[in-house]
């Protein structure tokens, strides 16, 4: 029976053992609120108290505005959570999905594709609304966004004798620039694809094709970004972070054992925190021989097809990316709204972030395909002895697993 084939998918996907009836386009819908107040069901995956705190206030605000509630629980672990209650019979009516995870959910039809009935939807990034589309369609909403930027330790820079003219903007000119720097290790970052995929985009290439049909891992593109980055680390002018001893780029950064890192806008936070005497810069990623490239991390907000509330829980999504909503957030945890609307108001406001935000018209989404786990961190594994390993190995193996994984 398809709803119980579609059912087992989720639950292998998932890695929880399932139960109810699945998801299948033959079932009845299922039945809807339509009088009196809705009391949806809100689960978030939260970086902190300042975002817990942030959305459950609005969620109050949206309830006493609409005449509805709203229950906001930060998950312990969101993945497992999630999977479990989509693949029972009353899950949450609003949750967060990483771009990350998408995919997963969306193949199995446990996401209610509402995206083109918010407000404006075409307000959205084009690289998040492709983050969250499947199939063709527009699933769900972009809730903000995070990429990847190179940041500049000044005083590093300054006392090895560099100024804004050194500054790279490409591959070569990184080069120039960490043969430059002394005394610490010129630049680090993460040994995965989270970090190291934005070479692979520079250089124009990535793991899937766009729409995550095809592996396009074993490619000249990617081999040209994975030789480069050896080069620079079998040549001493970068590092990952644990060979710093440190857990990431930002580590190792604060704690000044590299002159530069490339994170994302969270590091500000972190910076801040612990590490609040070190003066840094923002800058765009420098182009490979394909141009610029970097990576995006974002949340959509899901619906799910189950639930029995869809009219309150889209209107709840309406209300959280509002541009002056979507602003309120970034001032209270630090994130970027997902809506173009805001971005000259955003910058207005965070002017240091302007390196960050410009990513966005060219960022990279997470690999969009089902039943990636495995693979990509069987990936990540070869690209942590990548110094000492074979690019074309590597790669050929991505292929593979890969392709084996898309069936």
């Amino acid at each position: 029976m398809k709803s119980l084939a579609i059912l087992a998918a989720l639950a292998a996907l998932l890695s929880v053992t399932a139960c109810g009836s699945g998801f299948d386009d033959r079932q009845a819908a299922p039945a809807q609120q339509t009088t009196g107040p809705a009391a949806i069901q809100v689960l978030m995956a939260s970086s902190g108290d300042a975002e817990t705190n942030a959305v459950k206030q609005a969620a109050e605000a949206w309830a006493k505005a609409s005449g509805n509630t709203a229950t906001v629980t930060p998950a312990q672990d969101i993945h497992q959570q999630l999977g479990q209650a989509l693949a029972g019979s009353n899950p949450p009516d609003v949750f967060y999905v990483d771009a990350a995870r998408f995919a997963d959910y969306a193949s199995v039809g446990a996401l209610e594709p509402y995206a083109d009935r918010i407000s404006d939807s075409q307000d959205f990034y084009p690289s998040l609304r492709e983050a969250f589309t499947y199939d063709g369609r527009f699933v769900c909403v972009p809730k903000d966004f995070s990429t990847l930027a190179l940041i500049v330790n000044d005083e590093l820079w300054k006392r090895n004798g560099l100024t804004d003219d050194d500054l790279p903007t490409t591959w070569d000119e990184l080069t120039a620039a960490t043969k430059k720097i002394k005394g610490v290790t010129p630049l680090a970052f993460g040994d995965t694809r989270d970090r190291l995929g934005a070479f692979m985009v520079q250089a124009g290439g990535w793991i899937t094709s766009a729409d995550g049909k095809q592996a396009t891992g074993d490619s000249p593109e990617n081999l040209a970004a994975l030789q480069y980055v050896k080069s620079l680390l079998t040549g001493e002018q970068a590092q990952y972070a644990k060979a710093l001893d440190a857990e990431w780029g930002g580590e190792a950064f604060g704690k000044g054992k590299s002159a530069m890192t490339i994170e994302g806008n969270w590091i500000k936070g972190a910076l801040k925190a612990d590490y609040p005497g070190v003066k840094f810069s923002v800058h765009e990623l420098p182009a490979g021989p394909k141009g610029k490239g970097t990576l995006s991390f974002s949340n959509c907000w899901g619906i799910a097809a189950k639930s029995q509330h869809k009219a309150a829980a889209i209107a709840f999504v309406e209300a959280m990316t509002r541009a002056d909503q979507q602003l309120a957030f970034a001032r209270a945890f630090g994130v970027m709204p997902s809506r173009q609307s805001a971005k000259d108001a955003y910058l207005q406001e965070f002017p240091a972030d302007a390196a960050f935000l410009a990513g966005a018209e060219y960022a990279q989404g997470p690999v969009k395909a089902p039943k990636m786990d495995s693979v990509l961190s069987d990936f990540d594994s070869g690209l942590q002895q990548l110094a000492t390993g074979d690019p074309k190995q590597i790669l050929a193996r991505l292929q593979k697993n890969t392709q084996s994984a898309l069936g």
